[in-house]
């Protein structure tokens, strides 16, 4: 199985940026779709992106369309998000998550199997 751990969350004022990172270990990231979701205070957890095992797909949620981009490097087993024009509504903790390649995206977190612990985005007004 892998594991996922993410970094790159902090405190950011509204208008600018943050590049989330998902490392994996254990198995390679090829084997996996990734998805990004995140969970602000008294929400449910919520789909933000997902990116296919090759990085030709990829799908956002509307509210971070055109905002975020999500990539990823195989080589270097690590998934990133690129989060620019932040707002106060993008506070959350960050999850990524993956499922096998061959079972394609997905925005369902239902259908993720593997889950990094998170990291903590908060964008100031």
């Amino acid at each position: 199985q892998v594991q996922l751990v993410e970094s790159g969350g902090g405190l950011v004022q509204a208008g600018g940026s943050l590049r989330l990172s998902c490392a994996a270990s254990g198995r390679s990231v090829s084997n996996y779709v990734m998805g990004w979701f995140r969970q602000a205070p008294g929400k449910e957890r919520e789909f933000v992106a997902t990116i296919g095992w090759d990085g030709g797909t990829t799908h956002y949620a509307d509210s971070v369309k055109g905002r975020f981009t999500c990539s990823r490097d195989n080589a270097k087993n690590t998934v990133w998000l690129q989060m620019n024009s932040l707002e106060p509504g993008d506070t959350a903790v960050y999850y990524c998550a993956a499922r096998p390649y061959y079972q394609g995206v997905s925005r369902s977190q239902r259908d993720y199997t593997y889950w990094g612990q998170g990291t903590q985005v908060t964008v100031s007004s």
